[in-house]
């Protein structure tokens, strides 16, 4: 039998909430970008380490993959934001409150990384404000401290 024989229980409660908001969508949609964007960083950074000459061959091929490996956590809370899982919404807004010093450096540099601190900042920024709102919150199952149900 498949699954959509046999709903389990969180596919029940995910289709008695109704459609998934489009806040979530959007902030889900977000967070993927940013951990597409940390995987391209990596792949790119190790290429260079492995075929160019870097002062550091070792750095550099440290740099992308970790680069790499820290492109799982918003690649994984993306993918729990979009099957509305609660816990999803931790390591998103870890990713986005770690995005913002990043923007900031990318900021004071005076080069052409200005452009890509001031994307980051603005992407960071909209997943903030989408997943602290509270029509994203009420999809997702939170309540807040003395919401509980007995």
């Amino acid at each position: 039998m498949s699954s959509q024989q046999n709903p389990t229980p969180a596919s029940e409660a995910a289709e008695e909430a109704g459609p998934r908001p489009v806040r979530l969508t959007v902030a889900a949609a977000l967070a993927a970008l940013e951990g597409l964007a940390l995987v391209v960083g990596g792949v790119w950074i190790l290429v260079l380490g492995l075929t160019g000459h870097p002062d550091d061959r070792q750095q550099a091929v440290t740099g992308g993959v970790t680069l790499m490996v820290l492109a799982l956590l918003p690649l994984i809370a993306a993918r729990g934001l979009l099957g509305r899982r609660s816990w999803s919404r931790g390591p998103a807004l870890i990713t986005q409150i770690i995005s913002l010093p990043v923007a900031y450096n990318l900021l004071q540099a005076d080069s052409i990384a200005i452009p890509g601190g001031i994307a980051l900042a603005v992407v960071a920024v909209a997943a903030l404000i989408l997943l602290l709102n509270p029509e994203t919150t009420r999809a997702l199952g939170i309540r807040g401290p003395g919401n509980a149900e007995k």
